[in-house]
């Protein structure tokens, strides 16, 4: 009886392990996808301004005279 309780609570102890570490897995992941997350969004930004920019300065190419 006393080894039986004493595999589980071996087993118990090598699960709370794993357990903390795929927290720490899944807590840095989070992280790490967060930053993803905002770099798209400035990504997205700059790319918006970028286009904007560019319609500007094609609307205010004026046609060569032979038009």
């Amino acid at each position: 009886m006393n080894d039986d309780l004493l595999e589980l609570q071996t087993q118990l102890s090598y699960q709370d392990d794993s357990v903390q570490q795929l927290n720490e897995v899944v807590t840095r992941q989070q992280g790490e996808l967060d930053n993803l997350r905002r770099e798209v969004e400035l990504l997205k930004q700059q790319l918006q301004l970028l286009i904007a920019s560019q319609s500007e300065a094609a609307e205010d190419e004026v046609p060569p005279p032979h038009y």
